[in-house]
């Protein structure tokens, strides 16, 4: 790594007056002083990688400020977020224009130097790390480290597909590249390794990650607990690794991205060599990262760039102009030459272009609900994993953009879509994903595959949830409508044993704000549950799916599955008012509605109510919940094979439940189920100690 070079010290901007220069001192004086302004924040990055930032977006990128839900548009991930202020810089300078909520523009800045001013403050458009749907400009949500290199993957996967799909002779829609720019803790959590891994063998060529290797974390250096070669490591993986031996040899820097864009057989790692904090006292310190530098050595700092010392938030007359102009005469000719191929495109082949119409407004095709199967009654049944690959399968003939896969489990979670092809290096048109046992990875694949207009899914069995709750949260943070399809929800995965029984994890699941969980208990359920998730656009879906069977109800006798959609609904009720209520998800519904029928026959007024979805029932209103759960009954019993916490909502003070509250040893499923009370006698005789019957 080569030493900061001499700065100018003459008072008053830096002599050379060259708008390169200009540009890339404004990015880490705006950097210093918003996070000084804040008085949190990390500086040091941004002020090293300025020149990265300024030389990839004015001389790379192909994007258009005026457009920048542009679908062509090359795609930015800032991974290592806490450096946000550099993005900031960039979507500021370039004059980003802000789109609405609605998905129009707002004829405002996307940042305004106000905006930049309010950095890390409550409400701001700047937060401490970058947050989709938040600031018009950002293509992720960047906070966990990896999370921004792993969607990054997703991004070129979808770009590769979209092409494989929709490009035609004479017609490329398709052909954008997506950047992710990377630190040392990036590279450090495993997540990046799984996502490289994945990428070096998919030999995806349109991705390129620019790892800042300035060998400072929060702690010290980071030979304190790493110092691989990691450009070996990721040559391992089948990757073209690049060195910039100094981040600021912007004609290193202009070569490197050359060769990418030259590279068509695998994805390229750029390794730039940095100084964090350059040009500062604390350059090459810990102290220049997660911390201001301080009034002084700000003054200092500036001083050494040749910068006005008492100047804040310091935009140099030109520069905005000369940073979007760049980025301008490139993108809009790009842009418009875009936008009029597509519009021939509506001609030449009207069908595509009808489904890429619905896609880029995150429509399904109209009438994709006929495709929703049903279930005919039956007292065997089926395991809720068959009857939602059934469902998927159904689905997936009429929304040709569903598409995902397992991390190497399609064939126990039943995801794979008969009779297509596997998405491979050599054929990137195929619906079936093989994410490898990398559930962290596949995760973070996914939501970039969502965020790039696709309806992803991913699948494993629920109890490895524990590797992946980073990704399903910024699932829902994101607003991304992706279905997590989990199997095996129970202590009737069989004889595994603990380590593959999911205990904690509904509950888990169920209090991350903004994910729908859905535990459906029988095949229709099943059916409604997709088309839930389906019809979702912008949240993400939990689907919590059995291995053994579950009977197919007699719809003619109970409630339609369609209660579904609110969340919950009674399914079987007795005559007159209920004095008990059974409360159940997923394999204990058919349970419940056993233990029903029996009470009954006892003369007990018993009501069976399915609650799959708890996120849904609790956006009813209050109307609704009375006619379900009415407040006057007060004897209530919930069964399910999960965790107790959470039921204490629904059954009261005065209710009970029959669920894993203390966890097993291995046994064969009929011991366990005996154990925890989960047989239709114990749910009866429960009951009857519910009402004093039996007292």
């Amino acid at each position: 790594m080569s030493d900061a070079p001499t700065i100018s010290t003459t008072p008053g901007l830096h002599e050379d007056g060259s708008p390169e220069r200009l540009a890339i001192d404004t990015i880490r004086t705006l950097s210093m002083d918003a996070v000084q302004a804040a008085n949190s924040g990390h500086p040091g990055t941004p002020m090293a990688l300025a020149p990265v930032g300024h030389t990839l977006w004015t001389k790379f990128l192909r994007y258009d400020p005026a457009t920048p839900d542009w679908p062509n548009r090359d795609r930015f991930v800032l991974s290592v977020g806490h450096a946000s202020m550099l993005l900031y810089s960039l979507i500021h300078l370039a004059g980003i224009e802000e789109i609405d909520k609605d998905g129009k523009k707002s004829g405002k800045p996307a940042l305004s130097l106000d905006d930049l001013k309010g950095f890390r403050q409550l409400s701001s458009k700047t937060p401490g790390h970058p947050e989709y749907r938040h600031t018009t400009g950002v293509e992720t949500t960047t906070g966990p480290l990896g999370a921004g290199v792993s969607n990054a993957v997703g991004m070129a996967i979808a770009e590769r597909w979209l092409a494989a799909r929709y490009n035609k002779p004479g017609f490329t829609l398709f052909d954008h590249d997506v950047y992710a720019l990377a630190g040392d803790g990036c590279m450090m959590e495993g997540v990046s390794s799984e996502a490289a891994s994945l990428a070096g063998h998919l030999k995806l060529s349109n991705l390129c990650w620019i790892y800042d290797s300035n060998h400072i974390s929060i702690e010290g250096d980071t030979a304190l607990a790493f110092d691989e070669d990691v450009g070996k490591r990721f040559e391992a993986y089948g990757w073209n690794v690049i060195h910039v031996n100094d981040a600021n040899d912007t004609a290193a820097l202009s070569a490197a991205f050359d060769t990418f864009r030259a590279t068509t057989d695998k994805p390229t790692f750029i390794v730039v060599h940095s100084i964090i904090g350059w040009g500062s006292p604390r350059a090459g310190s810990e102290k220049a990262h997660g911390e201001p530098l301080g009034e002084e050595n700000i003054r200092l700092t500036k001083q050494a760039y040749g910068w006005p010392e008492d100047a804040k938030f310091l935009v140099p007359d030109g520069v905005a102009e000369h940073f979007k102009k760049a980025m301008t005469d490139r993108g809009v000719p790009l842009r418009e030459a875009w936008q009029a191929n597509f519009a021939k495109y509506h001609d030449a082949h009207p069908e595509l272009a009808a489904e890429l119409d619905d896609l880029f407004a995150s429509k399904l095709p109209k009438g994709w609900e006929a495709a929703l199967p049903t279930f005919d009654a039956d007292p065997k049944g089926l395991a809720s994993r068959d009857s939602g690959g059934k469902v998927l399968n159904a689905l997936a003939k009429e929304i040709p953009w569903l598409v995902g896969g397992a991390a190497d489990l399609s064939p126990s979670t039943k995801t794979d879509i008969k009779g297509m092809a596997s998405f491979e290096a050599d054929n990137y048109a195929g619906s079936n994903f093989h994410f490898g046992v990398r559930e962290h990875g596949m995760g973070g694949v996914v939501n970039g595959m969502a965020l790039s207009y696709l309806r992803a899914y991913g699948s494993t069995f629920f109890v490895f949830t524990d590797y992946m709750r980073a990704p399903i949260r910024l699932s829902a943070i994101m607003e991304l409508g992706v279905v997590w399809v989990f199997t095996h929800d129970s202590i009737g995965v069989g004889e595994d044993g603990p380590t593959h029984q999911p205990i904690e994890h509904l509950a888990m699941l169920r209090a991350t704000p903004g994910l729908d969980t859905i535990r459906p208990g029988d095949a229709n359920e099943v059916s409604v549950a997709w088309k839930a998730a389906l019809e979702s656009g912008n949240n993400p879906t939990a689907l919590v799916l059995s291995r053994q069977a579950l009977p197919t109800l007699d719809r003619s006798k109970y409630a339609s599955a369609e209660g579904l959609m609110k969340g919950g609904y009674v399914i079987a009720d007795s005559e007159g008012d209920p004095e008990l209520i059974l409360i159940a998800t997923g394999s204990e519904l058919s349970l419940a509605i056993a233990a029903h029928d029996k009470l009954v026959e006892q003369g007990v007024a018993s009501r069976v109510v399915s609650l799959p979805s708890w996120h849904r029932y609790e956006m009813q209103d209050a109307a609704y919940k009375e006619s379900v759960l009415p407040k006057g009954v007060r004897a209530r019993l919930a069964i399910e094979q999960g965790g107790e916490i959470g039921w204490d909502r629904y059954v009261g003070l005065d209710g009970a439940t029959i669920t894993m509250s203390t966890f097993g040893a291995s046994a064969p499923l009929a011991k366990l189920q005996d154990k925890y009370g989960f047989t239709v006698d114990n749910v009866v005789k429960v009951s009857r100690e519910l009402l004093g019957k039996d007292a």
